[in-house]
């Protein structure tokens, strides 16, 4: 009997420490008084030029380049995907909005692989110094949005998520939408046909799922949007995924991205 109790407590105390470390892993983010700049690569596994702005981008963070610094994000576009192998990651999605920048007038036409910061086009991204630069004044500037990133696991494999975003000026308000990007770290490809046949493909920051635009003044106070992303709970290694949020606002009208936050879910 005194075996039998001690097992019951043992589960009892195996199952409350499980559920204290599922609250704990709730984690949050919130923007500071500077603008974060958005880092945009538009790029294919279709595009022979392409890996080496992948390498660029999954190595960023250990340059220096922290979320807290820069916020990248990867958009796989699938107009390469005609000439012999099809980018699982892309979505015509994202080559909408790869187009929509352009039409902004960031960029005469779009093209592969391509660099924005803050909506612009950014054709400088292999020099350091350069690069450098651009992040450094994009972060000199105060901040016109608040915003706020909260991920909550789920125990059926997947995210819940809350983003708050608020304006600073309700002008700027009226002018500005609100993006929501899920993306996944540690992707590989092995390309078997295209212009990159025989070669194995690694990718960071890629985006899984693109939400918006969502006005930015289409709620009273706060904007706030909560959504639930679920993960292939076929797939044996689900639980090695990892998966992130990041969250930008945009003005419709120039396309300058005005703040962006980015948080990885925690573990």
């Amino acid at each position: 009997m005194r075996a039998f109790h001690l097992k019951s407590y043992l589960i009892t105390l195996f199952v409350l420490a499980h559920s204290s470390q599922i609250v704990a892993a709730e984690c949050i983010a919130k923007s500071g008084q500077f603008t974060t700049p958005l880092l945009e690569l538009y790029t294919s596994e279709g595009c022979s030029s392409c890996p080496p702005a992948d390498r660029w981008l999954s190595g960023i963070q250990a340059a220096g380049y922290t979320t807290d610094k820069v916020v990248p994000l990867a958009f796989h576009v699938d107009y390469w995907d005609y000439i012999g192998w099809k980018d699982r990651y892309a979505k015509p999605q994202f080559t909408a909005r790869q187009r929509e920048q352009a039409r902004l007038g960031y960029a005469s036409f779009v093209y592969t692989p391509q660099v924005a910061i803050n909506g612009a086009d950014f054709r400088d991204w292999q020099s350091a110094s350069r690069f450098d630069q651009a992040v450094a004044d994009a972060g000199k500037q105060a901040a016109k949005v608040n915003l706020v990133i909260n991920i909550k696991p789920l125990p059926e494999a997947g995210v819940a998520v809350s983003i708050t975003a608020q304006a600073l000026s309700a002008e700027l308000g009226k002018q500005s939408d609100v993006y929501i990007a899920i993306y996944e770290n540690h992707l590989k490809s092995e390309v078997k046909a295209g212009e990159n046949a025989g070669r194995e493909l690694k990718h960071d920051f890629v985006v899984r799922d693109f939400y918006g635009p969502y006005r930015l003044d289409e709620q009273a106070g706060p904007w706030q949007r909560n959504l639930t992303w679920k993960q292939d709970i076929k797939n044996p290694n689900i639980r090695n995924r990892e998966i992130g949020v990041a969250t930008f606002v945009q003005n419709r009208t120039s396309g300058v991205v005005l703040q962006a936050l980015s948080l990885k879910a925690c573990p």
